[in-house]
């Protein structure tokens, strides 16, 4: 537990600073939200504490509209939205005029460092920009043979587990996180992790598994404290913080020292100097961004430390959160037995037309033209967003405008918002995505069919993904979310295919939610598979595994 002095003596000087500061915007406590407490965390303590990711989202949504006040750290007053136009307004029409938090950004450097999740303003442009043209629809597509191939190898042990028996309880988010590593590596880098052929002797994999868990997962009230604090002091201070010998530091630390040995290894065996026959022809992401490197303009290039970090962000978010989103779809299809007969027979059907034609593998207008897998993808990342929610700050005066109207503490009628410069706004996708008028009344409810009734072509236009914000939005949205839709579609039609999946023995699919063994757990603003009340287990999501029925 973090309770050492200095984080007192900041917390002091920050609640001075934020008391006087907060008296110089205007008032917003005339949105309705949740009541205030005494309490230096105020409802961020509460979100950190939840049993399930949206809790209090739904809850709130449910009592005070789409729109709604809850009380920040040190008594600061924080709106939360779901609502479209205002989600739309931060992420597209003023994008760079809602900065993330100092505290959230710096735990992004700390994560992986001077990468395109941590650079701000021109530093991001500069980095899109050059990351872009790896991430065409295009080039990623290019990758379908390797998904498949890696995917064929888990499939042949999961077959190998069953030769001897007829069904196998496994943590199948272990597997499939795996498979998604050996993915990465060699779309991105090149380079074969080998983790799916033998994860005993991955210490990479070893390092990376549960990460997002132990960054963020129920952080004691100082360390919170600590944190909270980051939004009030000097970068150049903030970068010290690293090297803090207590959790979650020493544990963030320790594996990003890790892949720096083996991004060092990588960048080595990739440099044009010493693989210059092989460079014209390589398509793996990092090659694409070393050969941008090459122009003599310094707008258009990336440092070492850059690319390092581009490599361990790519690995992050390219590896456990498809992975976490496939494990919960399966779950999803265990729960819901019907559906999955019904995606197993539409991959069937394709594939008989695959071999009429003499093909092997399908193709991307093969798995495009699957539409009750396509709609289940949908319908998982509705239902369970990897990230339920970002916080964004002006960086100057605004007017937040709203699309569903709400009513102020003295019962007027709201449709906007001014904002001042320095305003702290949540939004909530796990809160946007269940959203009734958005979804429809059945919004709590996991239904892909519901995709065959919606025209997101009439909503209004937030998300980057069949309109939702489970990849975020606008110019920070994730740069990756093709390449992870790509590898989901071709998992899960390989996966489904050949396998049944079932929830574990003993397990109620008409259980309580809140009392079933799996507890999908707030960590930070991330969302990770636990069983609940084992939380030392890691990232964990048990199912039963078999051989899909022949008819």
């Amino acid at each position: 537990m973090f309770t050492t002095p200095s984080a007192i003596c900041v917390a002091i000087v920050v609640v001075a600073f934020l008391l006087r500061a907060f008296h110089r915007r205007k008032s917003i406590r005339y949105i309705r939200g949740p009541p205030r407490f005494f309490s230096l965390l105020g409802h961020d303590y509460l979100m950190n504490l939840q049993e399930e990711v949206g809790d209090l989202d739904f809850k709130w949504l449910a009592e005070f509209g789409s729109t709604w006040r809850i009380q920040g750290a040190f008594r600061t007053d924080v709106i939360m939205t779901a609502d479209p136009k205002a989600i739309q307004h931060i992420y597209h029409k003023s994008a760079y005029n809602y900065a993330k938090k100092q505290s959230q950004n710096h735990m992004s450097y700390i994560l992986a460092g001077p990468g395109i999740v941590w650079s701000q303003g021109e530093d991001h442009q500069r980095h899109r920009k050059i990351m872009n043209p790896a991430f065409s629809a295009a080039h990623l597509r290019s990758f379908l043979p390797l998904f498949q191939r890696v995917t064929g190898k888990l499939v042949e042990k999961w077959k190998a587990e069953l030769a001897t028996t007829s069904e196998f309880e496994s943590l199948i988010n272990n597997w499939i996180s795996r498979a998604a590593l050996d993915i990465i590596g060699q779309a991105a880098f090149d380079y074969d992790y080998g983790v799916l052929e033998d994860a005993e002797q991955s210490t990479l994999a070893k390092a990376y598994h549960g990460i997002l868990k132990d960054a963020e997962f129920r952080l004691p009230g100082a360390m919170m404290v600590f944190r909270a604090a980051w939004d009030y002091i000097p970068v150049p201070v903030l970068k010290l913080f690293q090297y803090l010998p207590v959790d979650p530091f020493t544990r963030i630390l320790s594996l990003r020292r890790l892949y720096i040995s083996v991004g060092k290894q990588i960048l080595r065996e990739k440099r044009p100097e010493l693989d210059a026959e092989k460079r014209p022809n390589s398509k793996d992401i990092m090659s694409i961004l070393i050969k941008a490197n090459a122009s003599s303009e310094a707008k258009t290039r990336l440092n070492d430390d850059e690319l390092m970090a581009e490599m361990y962000t790519l690995t992050l978010a390219g590896h456990e959160t498809t992975a976490t989103t496939i494990s919960f779809l399966m779950y999803q299809l265990s729960l819901h037995p019907e559906y999955q007969a019904r995606m197993r027979q539409e991959i069937r059907e394709v594939r008989a037309r695959v071999s009429a034609r003499t093909g092997i593998d399908f193709t991307m207008e093969d798995l495009d033209n699957l539409p009750l897998c396509l709609n289940a993808i949908k319908e998982t990342l509705r239902f369970h967003p990897i990230v339920s929610y970002l916080p964004r700050v002006a960086t100057k005066d605004d007017v937040l405008p709203l699309m569903h109207p709400i009513t102020s503490t003295t019962g007027e009628t709201i449709t906007e918002i001014p904002i001042s410069k320095g305003q702290t706004i949540i939004t909530s996708f796990a809160a946007y995505n269940r959203l009734p008028q958005v979804w429809g009344e059945d919004s709590h409810v996991w239904n892909p069919d519901r995709f065959f009734r919606i025209d997101v072509g009439k909503q209004t236009n937030v998300g980057m993904f069949a309109n939702l914000m489970t990849f975020s939005a606008g110019v920070r949205g994730c740069i990756g979310w093709r390449f992870s839709i790509i590898e989901t579609q071709a998992l899960v039609a390989e996966l489904l295919e050949n396998f049944q999946f079932r929830l574990p023995a003993g397990a109620d699919p008409t259980a309580d939610r809140k009392k079933s063994e799996l507890q999908c757990a707030p960590s930070g603003a991330a969302m990770v598979p636990l069983i609940r009340g084992k939380p030392e287990l890691g990232p964990s999501l048990r199912l039963r595994v078999s051989l899909a029925p022949t008819e």
